[in-house]
């Protein structure tokens, strides 16, 4: 049941993402939105499996549309289990050595907690090493109890353009386990447009949860 409802948010954030409300003129100006032609639009779409002890398996699916500094992003089992979040935010990026890229957000959140939520993505890149973040506050409209910090801190290293291994630790109200604040690591691997990531968190503090995430770019 829980696997048809991802799927079925799935294609809600498709739709949403779609780039066909955009209108661009035929001289490749910009039309009124400020869009132009050379900047076409990218996508991606990330599955995250989450293999939680003495629970029942669940799918985390997310949808993302960029263009320029427009971000739109849709995500379902993120924030809290049966809960769908909708987000809009702007991009934008400083460095050239060093690269800072930001994006600050809001979102809406509805099911199983229900609310509004300013959040962020950010990352500092430097070579082959990035450390990045992403992390939001729910304002809970239907309990103030609920109101919640999450938040996904990863430190990456890529010694092949294929490879990456790192740090990473995680906050979230999505399932529980005895740690608060969970930690662990990672190994990832990189091909064409598909990206696979295997994520291991609390090993030896207690039962590791199993991350399994398959990301594509187009």
């Amino acid at each position: 049941m829980r696997i048809k409802q991802s799927l079925a948010a799935l294609t809600v954030a498709v739709l949403l993402a779609s780039p066909a409300s955009g209108q661009e003129t035929s001289n490749g100006k910009p039309d009124s939105s400020g869009f132009s032609p050379s900047s076409p639009w990218s996508f991606s779409l990330t599955a995250d499996g989450y293999v939680v002890p003495h629970s029942e398996f669940f799918v985390s699916p997310t949808a993302t549309a960029d263009r320029e500094w427009l971000h739109l992003e849709a995500r379902y089992n993120y924030e809290n289990q049966q809960t769908g979040s909708l987000w809009f935010g702007y991009n934008f990026s400083v460095g050239h050595k060093l690269v800072l890229e930001a994006t600050p957000m809001i979102g809406g959140v509805f099911g199983n907690s229900t609310g509004v939520a300013p959040g962020y993505e950010v990352s500092l890149s430097y070579k082959r090493i990035v450390l990045s973040s992403s992390g939001e506050y729910v304002f809970d409209t239907k309990n103030q109890n609920g109101s919640f910090f999450y938040s996904w801190p990863q430190l990456a290293y890529s010694p092949l353009d294929w490879f990456h291994v790192g740090l990473v630790a995680q906050r979230t109200k999505a399932y529980h386990t005895t740690l608060d604040t969970q930690r662990g690591l990672f190994v990832g691997f990189v091909h064409k447009k598909a990206e696979f990531t295997t994520y291991i968190l609390n090993p030896g503090w207690s039962d590791p949860t199993l991350v399994l995430e398959l990301r594509w770019s187009f």
